[in-house]
């Protein structure tokens, strides 16, 4: 205790600020708990960073309910730079004249409109939106976003639609909302256990990986592909390269598709790869919708090639009323929605204003994003 106290009282003594100050315990257990990944050199050896003086603030009304006194909180750690609150995805040019940072969404839009951006941190953790635009490389803008901040949450989501396909639940809860007491709605031995079962994880990154923990845990065997190496956690059985995808989709009782939006990995869930799954298997997207090719996956459901589906991104979104896929064989569909929980929001707000300290200090950031790559 002695020597917290003298501690603190060297840091006032020396004028620390508390934007200088560390990252709380709540901040620090959660980096640890989700494998939260820092830059290997602080930004401030950037020849873009400074020291932010015009700080913009995206506030919709999820992010006000969560956090009334964002602002306030945020100011505690943006040191002198100015905050401006905007209300909508698309900040107006007028509010982001002379901004350095946007807490926010990184599009095309903004990106033109913001012509000091330095940061920006993406609310989401996709990044399609960002990458392709050409603007973020060619003014060097450090762009952070929400990687793994999602995971446990979706990764929940997967486990309830796996269960709602091999156990039939959609059957049963139509037959609820007809009060159809119908013990024959559905032969007996489909009702499949996942104990045993292989899952193939398309994208072992961090959302893949929550996903990969769950299913291990029931008992499943996990395969997994990622596009940089064959390492992963022990959880895993293998791991494999994006060229081995149909390989390993044709051992799969399941595949997730859990990778970001990328030139390679559109359309990459086409005829080819549904014909080449394994009989009966399901298919569950929490990626992107644009990683499939809907027809092909329509002609595979109502073909019964596979045994479902199961989506909470779809190409187009949201689907138009009279789309085949909401009356497609075996499908359930929820609105892109996996990400949300009632604990999401507690984790994306100590990553905001974590990155936020961390810029205006010159730290080393977390959740880089390499543009190249897009994601």
């Amino acid at each position: 205790m002695f020597r917290i106290l003298c501690a603190l009282l060297l840091a006032l003594c020396l004028g620390v600020s508390a934007s200088a100050a560390g990252p709380d315990a709540a901040t620090t257990q959660l980096i640890q708990d989700i494998g939260l990944r820092e830059a290997k050199a602080p930004i401030s050896t950037s020849s873009t960073w400074q020291k932010p003086r015009r700080i913009v603030v995206t506030l919709l009304d999820r992010q006000k309910a969560s956090k009334p006194d964002a602002v306030a909180w945020l100011q505690k750690v943006a040191g002198e730079a100015e905050i401006v609150v905007a209300t909508s995805r698309e900040v107006p040019a007028t509010q982001l004249e002379g901004a350095d940072v946007l807490l926010g969404y990184c599009t095309h839009k903004n990106l033109k409109n913001g012509k000091a951006l330095r940061y920006i941190l993406n609310y989401s953790a996709g990044v399609d939106r960002c990458t392709s635009s050409p603007l973020a490389q060619e003014r060097e803008i450090l762009v952070t976003n929400m990687q793994r901040i999602y995971g446990p949450g979706i990764a929940e989501h997967v486990i309830g639609m796996m269960y709602t396909l091999t156990r039939k639940l959609y059957v049963f809860r139509d037959r609820q909302r007809a009060r159809q007491w119908d013990r024959s709605a559905v032969e007996r031995t489909s009702m499949q256990e996942l104990q045993g079962r292989t899952l193939l994880v398309v994208g072992l990154g961090g959302i893949g990986t929550e996903i990969a923990r769950r299913a291990h845990g029931l008992g499943m065997r996990v395969l997994a592909t990622r596009n940089t190496s064959r390492t992963g956690p022990d959880f895993v059985d293998y791991v494999g390269l994006s060229d081995e995808l149909h390989t390993l989709a044709g051992k799969a009782d399941v595949v997730v598709n859990a990778t970001p939006l990328t030139p390679g990995t559109t359309g990459l869930f086409d005829r080819r790869f549904f014909n080449g799954m394994k009989p009966g298997a399901y298919f569950i997207n929490v990626g992107r919708g644009r990683s499939v090719v809907t027809a092909d996956l329509v002609e595979a459901l109502n073909s019964e090639r596979i045994g479902g589906a199961a989506l909470d991104v779809t190409d187009p979104e949201p689907l138009p009323w009279n789309h085949p896929l909401w009356t497609a064989k075996n499908v359930f569909i929820t609105p892109h929605i996996s990400a949300s929980s009632d604990e999401q929001m507690g984790r994306f707000w100590l990553v905001v204003r974590e990155n936020l300290r961390r810029y205006v200090n010159g730290e080393r950031m977390l959740s880089v994003v390499d543009l190249k790559r897009g994601y």
